[in-house]
Order: C-alpha cells, then sequence, then structure tokens
C-alpha cells in the first residue's frame, strides 16, 4: 500500500514570533517543528503502509526553511518527501492549499492519503475534504481508528452519543484526530537515516497550479483586558442571584 500523508511545518509554538511590517503575515524562521496534530497522521500511516510492505510519502506546502520539521517525519519511518515552495503561495487561503497539495498527490500512485483534521496555526478544518473533492476521492474524516483491508477502509468517526462506523473502497483520503494511534519516537538510526532520505522539491508551475485567491490581513488590534470579576456575598442566598446572573447570560 502506497500512503501519502499531508503535514506542515510550523514555528516552534514555544518560540516567540513577529508579524512582517506591512503585511501582518507571520515571519516564518528557518527552523520549525512538524505540527504536533501531524505526527498522529504520519504514525498511522506508517502502521498502514508497513502491514502491506508499502510507502509512505510526505507531502507538504509552505516555506522550506532548513527541512527540521520535515525531518522529524523522515525520522519516524517515512521513506521521502514532497514539499512545495512559491513566493506565489504567500497568503493562500484553504482552497488554494488544497489545490496546490491535490496536484502534488496526483502525480503520486496512491492507495490512501492520510491528513490531520486541521492545523496549529491555521485552524480552518476544510482542506482535506477540499482534496478529496480535487482528487475525486471519497472523504472519510475525523476517524479515531483506521483498518484497510481488500481495498477497503474502514474508520470510526467520533459523534456526540458514541461513533459511527464509516467504509470506502480506496483510494480514499483520511483525516484522522489526535490521540487515532500513538506517535513513535524517532530512533537515533532513524534520525541519522533521515539525513539521507529524497526530499523533491516543487514550485507552482511546476504543478500548474496558480494562487488565484491571496489573502490580505485587513486589521490587527490587541486583545481587550480582562475586566474584573464580579464578587457576591453569601449570607445564605448567594447561590439564587448565581442563578439569575446565568440566567441573565442564557447559560441556562
Amino acid at each position: 500500500m502506497n500512503v501519502v500523508v499531508c503535514v506542515k511545518q510550523i514555528p516552534d509554538p514555544a518560540t516567540p514570533y513577529k508579524l512582517e511590517e506591512g503585511t501582518s503575515w507571520l515571519i516564518r524562521p528557518e527552523d520549525q517543528v512538524l505540527d504536533d496534530t501531524d505526527r498522529y497522521g504520519v504514525e498511522m500511516g506508517l502502521q498502514l503502509a508497513q502491514e502491506s510492505e508499502g510507502t509512505v510519502t510526505l507531502v507538504s506546502m509552505g516555506p522550506t526553511g532548513n527541512a527540521q520539521g520535515i525531518r522529524q517525519a523522515l525520522a519516524m519511518g517515512a521513506d521521502r518527501a514532497i514539499m512545495i515552495e512559491d513566493d506565489g503561495l504567500r497568503g493562500s487561503d484553504a482552497l488554494t492549499t488544497a489545490r496546490v497539495l491535490a496536484a502534488a498527490i496526483s502525480s503520486e500512485a496512491f492507495d490512501l492519503v492520510i491528513t490531520g483534521t486541521e492545523s496549529t496555526d491555521g485552524y480552518s478544518g476544510v482542506v482535506p475534504q477540499m482534496i478529496a473533492e480535487l482528487l475525486g476521492a471519497p472523504a472519510l474524516t475525523y476517524a479515531t481508528k483506521v483498518e484497510v483491508g481488500d481495498g477497503v477502509v474502514t474508520i470510526h468517526r467520533q459523534t456526540a452519543a458514541g461513533y459511527d462506523v464509516v467504509t470506502s473502497s480506496t483510494p480514499a483520503v483520511v483525516s484522522v484526530t489526535a490521540g487515532v494511534v500513538e506517535p513513535r519516537y524517532p530512533t537515533f538510526k532513524g534520525i541519522m537515516d533521515a539525513k539521507k532520505k529524497p526530499i523533491e522539491n516543487k514550485t507552482m508551475s511546476d504543478l500548474g497550479v496558480e494562487n488565484r485567491l491571496a489573502q490580505e490581513v485587513a486589521k490587527i488590534t490587541n486583545a481587550p483586558e480582562r475586566e474584573a470579576g464580579r464578587r457576591i456575598e453569601d449570607e445564605g442566598d448567594a447561590h439564587t442571584e448565581i442563578v439569575a446572573l446565568l440566567e441573565d447570560r442564557k447559560v441556562i
């Protein structure tokens, strides 16, 4: 089974960042890390590929930098990576991102595409479904369990009442939630091997894609300061005041 996993490099959340003057876009440093939510997708892809002696290819869009985040995923065991970097992709919206990723994926022979549900720095939550539509493949979303056999993929999708069992033929696109599997830690050998694994760099022209819908940041303001709370003195009837306050705010 050939598995493609969509991953993203993001600035380390523990590191202070700056916004670019004029555009207010995030200045992405050379050192970036693998989005933590993507580690679950990489692990899921590795497990499924190992069951069938298949391969795992990473696909990522964004500034390459020193590829530290991609090397992290390669060190886990992925075989190779495709990175799409282009100045024309600055300000891309979710649809452009999906078009670019789908174009890169379509050049690969794949049985399954695995993604996270959403990126930590974007939180749009719609890119996996868009990729599926562009590839003409079924979208199985928010999977908490994934099984593949005899050309059929089966997932458990978490719901408020429990979970749904969803099946589809392959090829398909599956977005997985955090906790679907326990991501492995790269071994020393894996880290050393990752330095030798191929990373293929592509641009929009290589993929035949245009950025039609670049976004702009219209305005940035400081978050309002938190207002002081209301203190209720309890003389035996404080609970009635609290209930009245909650009713007024439509909480109950």
